[in-house]
């Protein structure tokens, strides 16, 4: 029961999908609901590669068009909000750590939030376009849980200040990130070969957030998770034009 719960509420976090309400929410719980995350990836992979495959019976550009709304609508526009707030805290930080956390606390969406918002869809209806042209479908499928892969290297970074980040760090899963890497790795093989460098993309973010911040924040991992995603499709694309 206790891992059903941990699963709904990570299904509950990451999507907007209907769930099971939980009428015993802990942070606690919350925390060791991260192992379920690249299983809540795969759902919101499956889905994205049905609207995909619905999209190209008529256009790729429909296609595209149809996965990029849909992702929005079942994450929530969840991680780009991460990644709009690291955006304008790295844009008007000048290199202050002070001014960093001020912004990224800041709920208000600046210049360099919006130029990262337009950016990110862009690339994203792009990419997504030239995938369904490809028939690349298991791409989308795979792409969502291997970013949601990375947080288990993330969450293991300083907490910027008191948050999500601080709450994920309570617990470590141990199995579970060898687990889900075995799997993923596994449906990489065989659908798609050059997801494998997914880790690499995950532990490059995780050494630029150390380097560049000393730490995370929940909208570090939000960022990460929209970056990871992006870098796939584009390793994707360009395999697939090689």
């Amino acid at each position: 029961m206790s891992a059903a719960r941990e699963f709904v509420l990570a299904v509950q976090f990451l999507t907007r999908i209907p769930t099971p309400q939980l009428h015993d929410f802990s942070e606690a719980l919350l925390a060791r609901s991260s192992r379920w995350f690249p299983l809540v990836g795969l759902i919101v992979g499956a889905l994205l590669a049905g609207l995909a495959w619905l999209g190209l019976q008529l256009d790729p550009w429909l296609a595209a068009l149809a996965v990029l709304l849909g992702w929005m609508a079942i994450t929530g526009g969840l991680h780009l909000d991460g990644l709009a707030d690291l955006a304008d805290a790295l844009g008007a930080a000048h290199r202050s750590p002070e001014r960093l956390l001020a912004v990224l606390k800041d709920p208000h969406l600046g210049s360099f939030g919006v130029l990262a918002l337009i950016a990110q869809c862009t690339a994203k209806l792009v990419l997504v376009m030239l995938l369904a042209r490809a028939n690349s479908w298991p791409v989308l499928l795979l792409a969502p849980a291997w970013a949601r892969w990375g947080v288990y290297a993330w969450q293991t970074l300083p907490p910027l200040a008191p948050g999500l980040a601080e709450r994920f760090a309570w617990a470590h899963p141990r199995l579970a990130p060898w687990l889900w890497w075995l799997a993923l790795s596994a449906l990489s093989t065989w659908l798609a070969p050059w997801l494998l460098a997914a880790p690499l993309l995950a532990w490059a973010y995780r050494a630029w957030l150390r380097w560049r911040l000393g730490g995370v924040s929940g909208d570090c991992l939000g960022a990460g998770i929209e970056l990871t995603e992006s870098a796939l499709l584009v390793l994707a694309v360009t395999t697939l034009a090689v």
